[in-house]
Parts: C-alpha cells; structure tokens; sequence
C-alpha cells in the first residue's frame, strides 16, 4: 500500500542518476513560481532534530554576484597552486559558473546553532549534514526540472560571510549555481575530464566493521569504472 507505481520509482532513480554539478548554464531568468518550487523542496529535507538550519541567500545584485566571483576565483588560483604537479589540468577545468547561471544562491548555516542538542550532543556537525541534505533535494528536484545546479565550495567562509554580513555564528556552506542549460553532460564533468572517476559500490559497502587493506582491499583512489554521475 505504502508503495509507489514503477513508473514513479521509476522516476526518482532516474533523477538521481542523470543529477549532474554543472558548470555551463544559459543567462535566462528562471521564471519565480519554478524558483519557488526548488526552494520548497530543499526546505523539505530532513534535519537532525527538526531543527532545519539552512539559511538560503539569493544574489539579485549583479556588483554583489562580481563580488561572489571575484571570491570564488582568488580561492579556485590559491586551490590550484595547493595541487601541484595537477595545477595546469586544475586550471584548465571550467569549476563554476557564477556570472553566467540564471540565478545565483548562498546557502548558510543558521546561528545560535549550539541551543539545538537534540541528535547533536556527540556529533554537532549533524548541522552541516542537515544542510546538505537540504541542498540535495534541490538538486534534484531542479534536475527533474531540467534545471541545471551546480555546487562550488570554492570560496573563503569568512570573506564570503562578510560580503553577506552573517551574523556571528552563522557560515556560507555553499554557492549553488542554479539556472538553464543547453544539455546535461552524459557523465560527470570532473570523470570526463579525467580528473577522477567514480569508485566501485562494492569497494565502499562493508560488513560488520571496516575492511583494511588486505581484507578484501579498498581500490586506490581515482580507479574507477562506474561512468554514472557520483559528484558531490
């Protein structure tokens, strides 16, 4: 009874399968009811202890979206001289795509986050997973949109912050670039630019206690077959 119809099942693997991070979008406008609708669904995600400390920023204000690039692009430089011998291919991938989504969003964490125990007395990092799973349910609601979102990180927390005037306590987790595409990649972008591939399932499914290596062995990073999308 509590089942959905196949073609309903159907439907949700195949969203989370065909979820892409994009990086390329088009500059049209997202008409507001759609926007409306994504921001719903990701303020139906769970949260630890109902708490629901996801803060959500829209950048209407072309100087202020410069403003989030320029962030992004000092970070995305400093980023590709941490990597070292991959700085020239870290370079050379397109990572965001800020200036040119149809809308732009910051996703912060709520302050005043300590007077919420419930599920994070031991692990009060059940904050950020809460968010996460916030912005997830909007990637792929707009995926079922055929609206793009791609997550970058790429920025310094506190800068960021500052530029958005965050209340103290409060911290930007993510600028999502949300907007129109002209296709969705076939793979990840990162896996068909061979920056890394997708690990096996069965190199991170264990049983009873973790596997070392020699117990049935964790593949090295990076060699990987599985071509289905697996970008955070």
């Amino acid at each position: 009874m509590n089942r959905y119809s196949d073609a309903d099942i159907a439907a949700v693997y195949r969203v989370i399968e065909q979820r892409r991070d994009m990086r390329h979008f088009l500059s049209d406008p997202l008409d507001p009811a759609l926007l409306e609708r994504l921001l719903r669904a990701a303020h139906l995600g769970p949260s630890v202890g109902f708490m629901q400390p996801w803060r959500f920023i829209r950048i209407t204000d072309r100087a202020v979206r410069h403003q989030v690039h320029g962030l992004v692009e000092k970070e995305r430089r400093l980023t590709a001289q941490a990597l070292g011998e991959r700085e020239d291919q870290f370079m050379r991938l397109k990572v965001e795509g800020v200036l040119e989504c149809g809308e732009l969003l910051v996703v912060a964490l709520m302050d005043r986050r300590d007077g919420h125990v419930f599920g994070r007395r031991t692990m009060p990092e059940m904050d950020l997973a809460s968010v996460a799973c916030a912005i997830q349910n909007l990637w792929l609601a707009a995926r079922a949109e055929g609206i793009g979102m791609g997550w970058v990180s790429l920025f310094d927390p506190e800068a960021l912050g500052a530029l958005l005037r965050l209340p103290s306590g409060a911290a930007p987790v993510a600028v999502l670039c949300v907007g129109h595409v002209r296709e969705f990649y076939d793979e990840p972008m990162l896996q068909k630019e061979r920056w890394a591939e997708r690990q096996p399932l069965d190199a991170l499914v264990f049983e009873n206690r973790w596997r070392h290596d020699g117990d049935g062995a964790l593949s090295p990073a990076n060699a990987i077959v599985d071509k289905r999308d697996g970008h955070g």
